[in-house]
């Protein structure tokens, strides 16, 4: 087969990685010329489902680790502080392992072909472009946060020497102070109700550092209800997730009622403990579904 992978950022890197000695034809095209292809977003992961992945394209994730958190710093709206354990929460040079699992395939920059025109050539094409879904149909109920981010420089030492978040109150988004080495951090914010501008501003004001590199992209939220019936029953559990914070951003929670999801979902996630990066214990959680 001739097959396109549409979009080089993690997972059209990691499928023209895993395809590379195949029996295919592949092709990857990225939008952006080569001298500005990026990697946005915060450079976070979970260590052991990225070394589970490097090991299946024969790399060592752990030459790109860049930072493994031990403590996530979190200070909720009501000015409550606390700090969550990690297992595995890290960052790593996003970009560099992307750069790595492209290095020897065919990759076509600058270019982003109409979807009548690939189809003509090839015999699949894999939009792997994320939330722009390039070539594939837009949904329907589509519920996102408008992101900001920053990557900083800090002169005179780090403000955090670990992950920080700073949900904002309802739940309606979070900030995030992501470590990477250093001198580094990216730092950023998404909110439903569009504050994450003046909430990295105001992190920049307090903390200083210099602006290396602005990013901005929204993040889906998607209702998992549409996809149930598509998915295995072993993920109904983030219905649970979405339809708990959506009630916590239209202030429409009460804690009684979400009872029965809110121990589920603590349940779900302290049997994949791994999978999540961090200790969860269900005081914390308490902490952040009654700020």
């Amino acid at each position: 087969m001739k097959i396109a992978v549409m979009g080089m950022g993690v997972a059209g890197s990691y499928l023209m990685a895993r395809l590379k000695n195949s029996e295919h034809e592949v092709v990857g095209y990225e939008r952006m010329p080569i001298e500005r292809h990026d990697s946005i977003c915060a450079w976070g992961t979970i260590k052991e489902e990225l070394t589970n992945f490097c090991k299946k394209t024969g790399r060592n994730f752990d030459d790109f680790l860049i930072h493994d958190g031990k403590q996530m710093h979190v200070k909720m709206n009501d000015d409550v502080k606390f700090d969550i354990g990690l297992k595995g929460l890290c960052t790593y040079n996003k970009l560099g392992l992307i750069k790595d699992f492209i290095k020897d395939s065919k990759i076509i920059y600058g270019e982003a072909p109409r979807l009548e025109e690939l189809e003509k050539e090839y015999d699949m094409i894999v939009d792997c472009t994320g939330f722009n879904r390039s070539y594939l149909p837009k949904m329907e109920q589509d519920f996102y946060l408008p992101t900001y981010e920053y990557k900083v420089e800090y002169e005179n030492g780090v403000p955090y020497d670990d992950f920080y978040i700073e949900p904002f109150p309802g739940m309606s988004g979070y900030f995030w102070y992501f470590p990477l080495g250093d001198n580094y951090a990216h730092i950023g914010a998404g909110d439903y109700n569009k504050n994450h501008i003046k909430a990295t501003a105001a992190f920049l004001k307090k903390h200083g550092g210099k602006v290396v590199a602005t990013k901005g992209r929204p993040i889906n939220m998607h209702d998992f209800k549409a996809y149930e019936k598509a998915i295995e029953k072993h993920y109904s559990v983030y219905a649970k997730v979405f339809n708990f914070v959506r009630a916590k951003i239209h202030n429409d929670f009460n804690f009684l009622k979400a009872l029965p999801d809110f121990i589920a979902i603590f349940r779900y996630m302290k049997k994949n403990e791994d999978r999540f990066g961090m200790h969860i214990k269900i005081g914390d959680l308490l902490k952040v579904a009654k700020a």
